[in-house]
């Protein structure tokens, strides 16, 4: 670790992104953004997320809501309800993921070969 500059660990562009910049965390945060209420139930997450396991999405859920990205409204009932949305933080986010993805779209064959 010492061979490694503070520079680079101290980077804010890598330690944002790497709060949501992998593989479902992205798809968590469009997810809520796209739904009609902007709030979503870990089972309704998880039907469109259905190739994400339930231990991943857990655990993605868990980190957005530690980097203040997503909020988790636990209800008092039995059973208890439990809700996720967006963070005032998640909802300014938003319109960069939202042209990320139109770039992904439009750039999809150029950037993703084999």
């Amino acid at each position: 670790m010492a061979d490694i500059k503070a520079e680079y660990l101290a980077c804010p562009i890598r330690n944002v992104v790497s709060r949501f910049g992998d593989k479902w965390s992205m798809l968590v945060l469009y997810q809520l953004h796209i739904s009609e209420t902007g709030i979503l139930r870990f089972n309704e997450l998880r039907r469109h997320m259905a190739d994400c396991s339930q231990k991943m999405l857990s655990q993605t859920l868990k980190n957005l809501e530690q980097s203040h990205l997503v909020h988790r409204e636990v209800y008092p009932e039995v059973p208890p309800r439990v809700e996720y949305s967006l963070t005032d933080t998640g909802k300014e986010l938003m319109p960069t993921l939202t042209a990320l993805i139109v770039w992904g779209k439009k750039h999809f064959n150029d950037v993703v070969t084999d």
